[in-house]
């Protein structure tokens, strides 16, 4: 499974071919910095990186009398990646809902009906989960241990809500865009 730098970082490529420079603007533009600060210095350890397993390959541009500069592609072995780890980041819940929301800008790389129903198990995951939390949310435990242990599971049962919040905005998109393929 990749990092979750390597996952925006393919994703970003998979749409189509950049340059490093490209890539952090685009991180820019996305104001990935006020949830995921990936620093300067990492996009480009981490393109060395994928290039390194085979994910992306770089070809050597030259435009008049600019410094040369590298446009990376995306490999068919980082697309199988790159999807393989959507599809397992869909299926994992994790209080680091980082990677989920990476997946979630590339979740369209999915085909529409597998989409859909991954979301769908994801979502049925979250509410076991869920359920499983509120269990040990009892007004005995919540006398038994330190206000802030009951705090802190309040604040965990938000962040389960939240993803079965943003889980079910993007089935209803899935359902939106399904309609419109399959008529």
């Amino acid at each position: 499974m990749l990092s979750k730098t390597a996952t925006m970082l393919l994703g970003l490529i998979n749409q189509k071919p950049v340059n490093a420079y490209e890539i952090i603007k685009e991180l820019n533009y996305m104001n990935v910095k006020w949830w995921f600060n990936i620093a300067d210095s990492t996009v480009y350890a981490t393109i060395k990186t994928l290039e390194k397993r085979d994910f992306i390959s770089g070809t050597i541009e030259k435009e008049g009398n600019m410094p040369d500069k590298t446009i990376y592609t995306i490999t068919a072995k980082g697309k199988t990646e790159l999807l393989s780890t959507l599809k397992r980041s869909i299926l994992k819940f994790d209080y680091d809902t980082n990677i989920f929301s990476i997946t979630a800008f590339f979740i369209d790389y999915i085909e529409p009906k597998e989409r859909k129903k991954l979301l769908e198990q994801r979502l049925t995951i979250l509410k076991q989960y869920l359920a499983g939390i509120e269990k040990q949310d009892t007004p005995k435990w919540a006398t038994e241990v330190k206000p802030f242990h009951v705090a802190n599971l309040k604040r965990m049962i938000d962040i389960v809500n939240a993803e079965i919040s943003g889980t079910q905005r993007l089935l209803s998109v899935c359902e939106v865009l399904n309609r419109k393929l399959y008529p």
